[in-house]
């Protein structure tokens, strides 16, 4: 059990609760159309949008920290993200006629770490990870970081040295910490989402990283909460929980738990959020899915259930 201060723990349950009871209710509006295929023109209008909300229910049944009503609440949504790719089928397709396409692969990855499984497409996969065109694919370090882990999660043979691949990010460089900009920013989260598998293994990140990380987080995160990035703040507070000594400042979770709305909404900016139902799901469902990552591995590092 690590120490996790009151406040925290406290701001995390409200956060995490909440952005769970919102992804819920409102995720008939995450649906994909009813005549989507395997082959769409804007994966990240729904399809990727669909993952991220799998993905968030998968790691809150991971860390059975929630209450029984949410953790049913979290199946609910994994059966119901399932049922929109077909049970599998579509991820099968869609990996079968896109041979070098690694979404497939990542969004396969937290039904399985929930025990849903496709037969055809892990033998899919399993075939595809011999292939050398597949090994080869150019992607951004992190992203590789992400296509390893998500092959591990599946049980295929690890053919990566992460330990490599964690060089090559820009965190493995540890740069300049000023230099940092946005997008940078979120490429950093996703490092240590990735080798940490979201908090679970907080030694998988080497530890001159960690020591890098928990120098500038406070820094960061004071800079993208003065200008109201709320998506990125959020995912600097899952960076900081993931951390072998976790920082977790409470000033900086209770000022994400006040922004969150009665409904669970978590606002992405300082922006003012759109009234209509759809637009708000669309501005706004990634920060809640952050916000309910968020608030499950700060529980979980915490021990608390």
């Amino acid at each position: 059990m690590t120490t996790i201060p009151e406040p925290v723990t406290r701001a995390a349950r409200s956060m995490a609760d909440r952005a769970l009871s919102w992804l819920h209710a409102n995720r008939n509006l995450g649906g994909l159309p009813p005549d989507t295929t395997e082959t769409m023109a804007d994966p990240d209008s729904v399809y990727k949008p669909l993952g991220e909300t799998t993905l968030a229910a998968s790691l809150i049944l991971r860390d059975g920290v929630a209450g029984p009503g949410r953790l049913a609440a979290a199946q609910s949504l994994m059966d119901f993200t399932w049922e929109q790719f077909r049970h599998g089928d579509m991820i099968y397709e869609r990996q079968l006629r896109h041979t070098l396409m690694t979404d497939p692969l990542e969004m396969y990855a937290p039904f399985v770490r929930c025990g849903y499984r496709h037969e055809g497409l892990d033998r899919l996969l399993a075939h595809r990870s011999r292939m050398r065109s597949a090994g080869s694919v150019e992607v951004l370090p992190n992203r590789r970081l992400a296509v390893a882990n998500a092959a591990r999660i599946v049980g295929l043979p690890a053919t990566e040295d992460m330990g490599a691949l964690a060089a090559a990010t820009w965190l493995g460089a540890r740069p300049e910490p000023w230099a940092v900009n946005w997008i940078t920013a979120y490429a950093v989260t996703h490092t240590v989402f990735h080798l940490t598998d979201w908090g679970a293994d907080p030694g998988g990140l080497p530890p001159e990283l960690t020591d890098y990380v928990r120098t500038w987080l406070p820094v960061w995160i004071d800079v993208w909460r003065e200008v109201g990035q709320w998506d990125l703040v959020t995912e600097l507070l899952v960076v900081g929980a993931s951390l072998e000594d976790p920082y977790v400042r409470p000033e900086d979770w209770e000022a994400v738990a006040a922004l969150q709305h009665e409904d669970g909404l978590v606002p992405r900016d300082s922006d003012p959020v759109d009234d209509d139902p759809q637009q708000r799901f669309t501005d706004h469902q990634h920060t809640v899915v952050v916000a309910a990552v968020a608030g499950s591995v700060a529980l979980a590092r915490a021990g608390q259930r």
